[in-house]
């Protein structure tokens, strides 16, 4: 990537869109910054630290490496996965591979869905580890249209509207001031796989004990410890998929956290509607709602019993200079040595030299004051910020009440709340295959109008006068949120927030984002219950549905496209300055206009294009992009 040079960033600051087509006003701008070739100095060594080793020197090392690692044994595996992870493009022609392990590396690409059962197997129980959280927010929609009055805050007052929203958000006050922070020394103390057991036996035990409370502050006590597992369990559980998977499936992988959260949003609901016809017991009262706090932790104990026959995570060994232990579990994730020897040697060259970019940096510090990465941690607060203020957690917190309000019945609001629930889970499905044909941008452009469209629906219905009407309108405006939040906002803020950010500072950037959105998943869960007392259903969808639309603005103002970019590329997508970025966003607006609304015949302005004799060709592209993808996720 560095060999080729840095491409110049072409904008039109001036310049209308058929004035840029006819190429009469288009200038470019200077080239990159010195920050930001040193940041791309850096993802090129990162992107792959093997790259322009002559073979001899590779082998060489590759011998060294073995010798110090107690490896010898396995030295032929090793010069074998070297020489494929320098140029993975290139394998075919390597004469040291025979047939049988050349055809493992080509199914990696033409049969990519073919694995090992063993990381299936760890992608179930990482799925199961997603819906804890889902499951959170879905058993407490349903539980706070009963606990409030037997621990006597059911009034409906603003004072009582302000507890219940303490109780309901308490887990993620804990996730954004302490939880998510915790993440890094439990990983270093105990790895992926320990990690992921104490906070899932923390996140069963919490429900558990929720189950037992008898006032409103022992519940919120309760619910604040859950945040202690709900916290670091979001941010490991990725970081351990990335980890196992090869780079052929990983994005998609990650991208399974989000789906089967909203998976266990569905199966909350579904549990919510079975518990609530269990009578009370002698002794037990509450026990429909007890049952609910305490069915969200049987995902976590159910990953508790698998994770003991999981792979730990490879990297985290390397990392600790277990590099047998480290290599028995790759054999287990991949079908041949010469698989597991190459990630191996790989995983090892590529900590080195994240050890290297990193030292004398205060990685912080850059994050705001370079250009390039301020644009990033802009962007990614905005679609982090985003996911909590389209209003999607105020549905899946408070569907219940919402639509008791419309005159529901207990059971009927529950069984509409189970409708959302499936929705929301359906529509997820088809976001593995449209966040990289529509692009990250351009998903949340086209959704964000319509749930804005959707929130009003739901707000305005209130005033309507007939029952029947109320009814359709709640229904119609909050299932049709679902279709619309689903693809768009609800997969795009992890995945851009782990892409967006220079490979040095990702794991601190992704620190960050994850603790923002649980940040504001907090304040939104405070603040709804007062908010929906104080300005009635119509003000609460309104100040909700204006969010989306200055979200809108802020999206297309500030967040860049990352879609099928390499990192040369995205270095200079945020290498755009901020105030040259939003003003290329103005001018699609008339734009839009002309191409959609008016039909005329009009090109899209190209704000960067890389100049001809910089575009690497199709190979070194495609190298590019795999070892991209290999560290990409690594958070």
């Amino acid at each position: 990537m560095s060999d080729r040079g840095h491409a110049e960033i072409k904008n039109t600051s001036d310049t209308s869109h058929h004035d840029h087509r006819q190429g009469t006003h288009s200038r470019r701008s200077s080239p990159l910054d010195a920050e930001t070739k040193l940041i791309a100095n850096a993802n090129a060594k990162l992107a792959n630290p093997l790259r322009g080793i002559p073979r001899d020197e590779l082998m060489r090392n590759v011998d060294t490496f073995a010798e110090e690692k107690g490896l010898k044994h396995l030295s032929d595996d090793l010069r074998k996965g070297a020489l494929v992870a320098q140029n993975p493009a290139a394998f075919e022609s390597l004469d040291m591979l025979d047939e049988t392990e050349k055809n493992c590396l080509r199914e990696e690409i033409t049969h990519k869905w073919k694995q090992p059962w063993t990381l299936y197997y760890m992608v179930i129980m990482s799925s199961m580890a997603a819906a804890v959280q889902g499951m959170d927010e879905a058993v407490i929609n349903g539980a706070q249209i009963i606990y409030p009055k037997q621990f006597g805050i059911g009034s409906g007052s603003l004072h009582d509207s302000v507890l219940i929203g303490m109780v309901n958000s308490a887990p993620y006050l804990c996730c954004a001031v302490i939880g998510c922070w915790l993440t890094d020394p439990l990983n270093k103390a105990l790895g992926r796989k320990k990690t992921i057991f104490v906070t899932c036996a923390i996140s069963f035990l919490t429900c558990i004990w929720s189950a037992f409370t008898n006032t409103w502050w022992h519940l919120m006590i309760a619910r604040f410890c859950l945040g202690f597992g709900i916290g670091p369990k979001s941010a490991t559980v990725p970081v351990y998929s990335a980890e196992c998977s090869p780079a052929a499936i990983r994005g998609a992988l990650v991208m399974m956290w989000q789906m089967w959260t909203a998976f266990g949003i569905m199966l909350g609901d579904l549990i919510d509607l079975a518990f609530y016809f269990v009578p009370n017991k002698p002794g037990a009262t509450g026990l429909n709602w007890r049952l609910m706090l305490a069915s969200a932790g049987i995902p976590g104990l159910l990953v508790c019993c698998q994770i003991l026959w999981a792979p730990e995570s490879p990297r985290w060994l390397i990392g600790k200079g277990r590099y047998e232990d480290a290599f028995n579990e790759l054999c287990r994730l991949r079908f041949s040595k010469v698989q597991a020897a190459r990630d191996l040697y790989y995983i090892h060259v590529l900590l080195e030299a994240e050890n290297e970019v990193k030292k004398g940096r205060n990685r912080i510090k850059e994050m705001v004051t370079i250009p390039r990465n301020r644009n990033a941690t802009i962007a990614a607060g905005i679609v982090m910020f985003g996911q909590q203020f389209c209003g999607v957690n105020v549905i899946a917190y408070y569907s219940s009440t919402i639509f008791v309000q419309a005159g529901f019945s207990q059971v009927s609001a529950l069984l509409s709340s189970l409708g959302f629930g499936l929705i929301n889970w359906i529509f997820a499905l088809p976001a593995v295959f449209t966040i990289d044909t529509f692009g990250r941008r351009n998903l949340l452009l086209f959704t964000f109008p319509w749930m804005a469209v959707c929130l009003l629906i739901t707000g305005f219905s209130f005033w309507c006068k007939t029952q029947k009407g109320l009814v359709a309108g709640v229904s119609i405006g909050i299932y049709l949120f679902g279709v619309f939040y689903s693809p768009g906002e609800g997969p795009v803020p992890f995945t851009y927030s782990a892409e967006a950010f220079p490979l040095y500072i990702r794991d601190i950037g992704m620190s960050y984002a994850t603790a923002l959105t649980w940040l504001f998943n907090f304040v939104l869960a405070i603040s709804f219950p007062p908010l929906l007392k104080s300005f009635k259903p119509q003000g609460a969808f309104g100040f909700y549905a204006a969010w989306c639309l200055i979200l809108w603005v802020l999206i297309l103002l500030f967040v860049r496209e990352t879609k099928g970019k390499t990192l040369e590329e995205l270095d200079q997508v945020f290498a755009v300055p901020a105030h040259v970025h939003a003003a290329y966003g103005l001018r699609q607006i008339p734009y839009g206009i002309r191409k959609w609304v008016l039909r005329q015949n009009v090109q899209a302005e190209q704000l960067y294009e890389m100049e001809d004799d910089s575009i690497p060709d199709d190979l070194s592209k495609k190298e590019d992009v795999v070892h991209q993808e290999t560290v990409s996720d690594q958070v």
